[in-house]
């Protein structure tokens, strides 16, 4: 789980937002999402490995992969949730 100190100071590279933690619903959308093989970052590559954690952007469009509870805070990582069934 992420420090909740670290994560008060965290915000999207891009804009600048507010991050939060990712729901369980939207957790369990996104994972299911990768099994089926549908899901990729913003750099255009596959996500293969379900995620346990993940920060959203404050407006809802963005998700960042956290991986071994470090947050990989960089936009070609982050997965657009527009594309997520």
């Amino acid at each position: 789980m992420l420090d909740p100190d670290l994560l008060d100071i965290l915000v999207c590279p891009e804009t600048k937002e507010p991050v939060e933690l990712a729901g369980d619903d939207l957790l369990a959308r996104v994972n299911k999402a990768i099994a089926d093989g549908t899901v990729r970052n913003r750099a255009g590559d596959t996500v293969g490995e379900p995620m346990e954690e993940a920060l959203v952007r404050g407006d809802g469009r963005l998700l960042y992969p956290v991986r071994d509870g470090i947050p990989v805070m960089l936009v070609d990582e982050a997965i657009p949730l527009d594309t997520i069934p």
